[in-house]
């Protein structure tokens, strides 16, 4: 293998890929699987965590292009949506790059388990925060505040990200659920693609692993449909939350003990 990356190396990564893309693609959590891949494969806890982020975009564009017709009117408040989130994205991302690796390294137990806990109890997250009435009105400055630590924290690490959003659209938009999700895809997307330019001109992205990963998260993507026709999706949500603690309790051990 060129790039001095081994054989099994770019199996991990590619496969690692694959899991990522095509659960991403039916319940989300990729990032659960693709950032401990890239640890593995020896990069640095912030250069894993830029190159996952990188391998995963494909997703991002295919779930807003599928998306689309939801979306509300692209009016002035749905494009201050998407410049808090980019903005947002960016500070995340330089944040994580004024991180210093051992402060990192020592917050990657925390914020795999947090993420963990954001996707185990998403339904119940979003459940204790949607008002009781249903047909609330709209509050887009609320909206807009919700956005700006949802999208900083996207940037500056992103799994649970997307339930996030949603958490936040339950509270202040009367959106329907597949309008909601749609929007999320958007903004998530604004949010990762500015993150995404800063770590380029920095210099962070690990490329050959990256383009491993990313090949293998493309082909994940196009299987997510299959899988949610084999795997009910309350197996493939276990299965991350499973992975998620089980990563979690690997890395407290490596760096807090």
């Amino acid at each position: 293998m060129t790039f001095d990356m081994s054989w099994n190396i770019a199996l991990l990564l590619f496969g690692a890929g694959i899991l990522g893309g095509a659960i991403n693609a039916v319940a989300g959590g990729a990032t659960l699987f693709t950032f401990p891949a890239m640890m593995a494969a020896g990069l640095s806890p912030i250069s894993a965590n830029a190159s996952s982020s990188v391998a995963l975009t494909p997703g991002n564009l295919s779930g807003v292009l599928s998306e689309r017709s939801q979306l509300p009117a692209f009016d002035a408040k749905m494009w201050l949506h998407i410049l808090i989130s980019a903005l947002g994205g960016g500070v995340g991302a330089v944040l994580l790059l004024w991180t210093p690796d051992k402060v990192f390294t020592a917050l990657v137990p925390l914020l795999i388990g947090v993420a963990t806990l954001i996707f185990a109890f998403s339904r119940q997250i979003q459940n204790a925060l949607r008002p009781a009435d249903q047909a609330h009105h709209d509050t887009p400055m609320a909206r807009q505040l919700t956005l700006v630590p949802t999208a900083v924290y996207g940037g500056y690490f992103g799994a649970g990200m997307g339930v996030m959003f949603m958490a936040a659209f339950s509270m202040t938009s009367p959106w329907a659920v597949r309008t909601a999700n749609a929007v999320k895809n958007l903004l998530g997307a604004a949010v990762n693609w500015t993150a995404i330019v800063i770590f380029v001109v920095q210099g962070v992205i690990a490329w050959p692993q990256t383009l491993v990963m990313l090949a293998g998260a493309t082909a994940g993507g196009f299987l997510g449909g299959k899988m949610l026709a084999i795997v009910p999706v309350i197996w493939i949500r276990r299965f991350v939350i499973a992975m998620g603690t089980l990563m979690t309790l690997v890395y407290a051990y490596r760096y807090w003990l």
